[in-house]
């Protein structure tokens, strides 16, 4: 079923135009180079996406033609409608290994800004004693992504949970009624470089797993759910083919 999934999502990235030619290197670091493209805003155009392992900990990297992290979403005022900036890296880990219901789709780890919403309910990104206004922030998430028509042809989504249904989630789960994960680990942003550190309970299972890099846009839908979020633009792709060809060492 997963290898499925990847198959699907890669159509569906390429049926989006977005995408480069497909090819992609690998540096003497292990890291997936993306060749500059001026078309791009420079700090959503990717350079290069590493990660690596020290213990149970594995940082996730991504090195832009710009200041990551510069450009955030305008505001629409509302729920419905609302633009999401992203920074992600597909892996090609079972969604079980963070705690969701086991061979559901692509799981991800993500770096997100949304400023008309707050999906972090247990933490106050800005200190100001106010959980629930930091969306804007930028703040990280585990979702699982799979090919969903109803964003559009080819198109990807979060997986919506469908109602009288209740799948296998983190114990970090936001409430929200798809299968993302709001674990509260912060981005640090230097320049052109994200970095994105987590935790694995049992690290030797990611021995070889593979990754890739992504910069995309999200919306939520106007209708609310059915689907919630979906994939609306990609950006860059760090292997060009959604291939996944980083492994973590």
């Amino acid at each position: 079923m997963t290898r499925f999934l990847l198959t699907a999502a890669s159509a569906a990235l390429l049926a989006s135009g977005a995408l480069a030619d497909g090819s992609h290197a690998i540096d003497q670091k292990g890291a997936v180079t993306s060749p500059e493209a001026s078309a791009t805003v420079a700090d959503f155009d990717i350079l290069a996406a590493h990660a690596h392992r020290d213990g149970r900990h594995v940082t996730f990297h991504m090195t832009t033609a710009g200041n990551a992290g510069a450009t955030t979403p305008d505001p629409v005022g509302a729920l419905a409608g609302a633009p999401v900036l992203s920074y992600v890296w597909p892996t090609s880990l079972d969604p079980s290994a963070v705690g969701f219901e086991g061979e559901t789709g692509i799981l991800a780890l993500a770096a997100t800004s949304h400023p008309d919403f707050d999906d972090t309910p247990l933490y106050d990104e800005d200190g100001d004693g106010d959980p629930a206004n930091d969306g804007l922030l930028w703040h990280s998430h585990w979702v699982v992504l799979t090919p969903t028509d109803t964003c559009g042809a080819g198109a990807l989504g979060v997986r919506d949970i469908p109602e009288g249904t209740a799948p296998a989630l983190p114990l970090t789960w936001p409430g929200l009624p798809l299968f993302i994960d709001s674990p509260g680990y912060t981005p640090l942003f230097d320049g052109p470089e994200i970095t994105l550190t987590v935790p694995f309970s049992d690290p030797g299972a990611l021995a070889g797993v593979g990754y890739d890099g992504v910069t995309a846009a999200l919306r939520v839908n106007a209708n609310i759910h059915a689907p919630l979020l979906c994939v609306t633009d990609v950006f860059d792709v760090a292997s060009g083919d959604l291939s996944l060809p980083g492994r973590i060492e």
